[in-house]
């Protein structure tokens, strides 16, 4: 039987449907013959389409991403994920970074830019956090909307 190229595609929120639908159009391309789709966070400590991947790779195939964050969100994320994939004789390939761990640039660059990405969050968090406080400061600063009791309609 010829080795499978597996596609995982994620959104956060059910509210990004386009984004969904987009994933899934670029991983057709990429001659994804099944494709896991969710829309769920990716710190949610359940993701049962990517377990359902997991379940389904076999040695030899290929899984497949769009965008490193859409796979894995943390570095420890990205390298306890890759392990698994490992221990199942599976490769990663990250489209939009063009890399595949089939070879040792591929897994060296991926490690070298999940980190750079995991550097990135934090220091927009950083900055997030820096502003959220000088706004306080200038007592221009309100916080998010109560959602859920203005949903529960009190």
């Amino acid at each position: 039987m010829a080795n499978a190229i597996v596609g995982y595609a994620r959104t956060s929120t059910v509210d990004q449907e386009a984004g969904l639908g987009a994933q899934k159009k670029e991983l057709e391309a990429a001659g994804c013959t099944k494709i896991f789709a969710e829309q769920i966070s990716s710190v949610s400590k359940e993701r049962p389409q990517l377990e359902a991947a997991f379940e389904y790779v076999r040695e030899g195939d290929v899984f497949v991403v769009t965008k490193l964050d859409r796979f894995a969100r943390f570095v420890r994320d990205l390298v306890n994920l890759r392990e698994r994939l490992d221990t199942k004789g599976v490769t990663l390939r990250i489209l939009a970074m063009n890399l595949d761990t089939s070879n040792a640039t591929g897994t060296l660059m991926m490690n070298v830019l999940g980190s750079v990405a995991e550097f990135e969050r934090e220091m927009m968090w950083e900055r997030q956090r820096e502003g959220i406080a000088k706004a306080k400061s200038k007592g221009v600063y309100k916080g998010r909307q109560p959602t859920a009791r203005r949903k529960a309609g009190g």
